[in-house]
């Protein structure tokens, strides 16, 4: 249950005032929790978030059905998001209306996937103002990100080979890696996913494409 209903704050209404955001976005209100399922996992696999249920897309207050759309928000987090997406709530007064503020950390169960409408699950990031469907190797990074690691650098040619072609400072996709490489593409994935957690590579992501290159 969210807390009682308190007179919208100072910090909300700024909130509001910047638009949406990487950590901030709006909601007319809630009509597919499989939807919102997609944004809950997305926070959570990026850097957190804050969803306010009530607000348009322009930042103006309509008004939200504080416990209807809370039992969407449950349902979006506990049966369409695997694993459950941890959240908190507080619903707010705004004059006659109300707005209802969701809050989600950075989880360290990634990755969290959304469940589609044909029962897939998929996990997403977010970047700007946007969900995107989670590359290969951010997924494969995040399985791995809290293991401890003992592997050395380098132990396979094909790591070697893999790594030298990364000096380009605009950055490859893992196709154009695979092309270059001639290494299969599932296998750039794995690697570019190791070396992201040797932090040797970083990743850019724009635009639903990633390019990585070495740091």
């Amino acid at each position: 249950m969210p807390k009682e209903q308190v007179q919208i704050p100072k910090y909300l209404q700024i909130k509001i005032a910047q638009g949406e955001h990487q950590q901030l976005d709006f909601k007319y209100a809630i009509n597919d929790a499989r939807k919102i399922a997609i944004t809950l996992c997305a926070f959570a696999n990026t850097d957190g978030g804050t969803l306010l249920i009530g607000v348009k897309d322009n930042g103006n207050i309509a008004g939200a059905k504080i416990e209807e759309e809370l039992h969407m928000v449950e349902a979006a987090a506990r049966m369409h998001s695997r694993p459950a997406v941890e959240f908190k709530s507080q619903g707010w007064k705004a004059g006659d209306r109300y707005v209802l503020e969701i809050m989600v950390e950075p989880s360290r169960h990634r990755p969290h996937m959304a469940q589609d409408h044909e029962d897939n699950w998929i996990a997403y990031l977010r970047k700007n103002d946007q969900n995107f469907p989670a590359p290969g190797v951010l997924i494969q990074y995040w399985k791995s990100d809290f293991t401890p690691s003992t592997e050395k650098y380098f132990h396979t040619e094909k790591e070697k080979k893999l790594f030298a072609a990364l000096s380009n400072d605009e950055g490859f996709s893992v196709s154009q890696l695979a092309r270059i490489t001639a290494i299969p593409r599932p296998i750039v994935t794995t690697l570019l996913a190791r070396f992201m957690r040797w932090e040797l590579v970083t990743m850019d992501f724009d635009q639903g494409v990633a390019k990585f290159r070495s740091c």
